[in-house]
């Protein structure tokens, strides 16, 4: 009896460890579009959108492998407003003054309709050089290394005096 009763003693202690535990922070300082627009309108700089769904595996593969990456987080946080948007979000969203609805026939935001050009996929990561340039979206999971050189491109500028293929030659992974 004395050992029925530590053995449920022990599963107990288990029990309520694990289901009080605070849930992991994120390592990017994700915002909402309303945070951005607020964000932005002080202090201009720019926008990396991530697109996800809560049902999709590569999504939490990428916010796993990519976004817990200490490189990668470190350089969205310094360089970039980060957002994340569920591409089923059922609520109306402003960028930029233009509003985005529900579409319940193809049950999307369109806003990510929007930020994909239409090619809904994902993970979708879209970076903006400011806030009202055209979107420029990467459908699908990339590793850090695979991200790396499109961050760089706009988060240090390189946009501004040359296109992204003459970049990626001269471009040397750091990560």
């Amino acid at each position: 009896m004395q050992k029925v009763i530590v053995f449920f003693s022990l599963i107990l202690c288990v029990v309520f460890s694990t289901a009080f535990k605070t849930p992991k922070k994120d390592k990017i300082n994700w915002m909402t579009v309303s945070e951005l627009q607020a964000a932005y309108s002080k202090n201009p700089r720019p926008v990396i959108v991530d697109i996800y769904t809560h049902w999709c595996g590569w999504c939490k593969v990428m916010d796993k492998q990519t976004f817990s990456n200490d490189n990668v987080a470190d350089y969205i946080n310094e360089h970039y407003y980060a957002v994340r948007f569920d591409a089923e979000n059922k609520d109306s969203v402003s960028w930029n003054g233009r509003q985005f609805g529900y579409n319940a026939t193809y049950k999307v935001n369109e806003l990510a309709v929007f930020l994909t050009s239409g090619q809904m996929s994902y993970p979708t990561t879209v970076f903006f050089p400011n806030i009202t340039a055209q979107p420029a979206p990467l459908s699908g999971f990339l590793k850090p290394n695979e991200i790396e050189p499109p961050l760089k491109y706009f988060g240090d500028g390189f946009y501004k005096s040359q296109n992204f293929q003459d970049f990626y030659k001269k471009f040397s992974a750091s990560w």
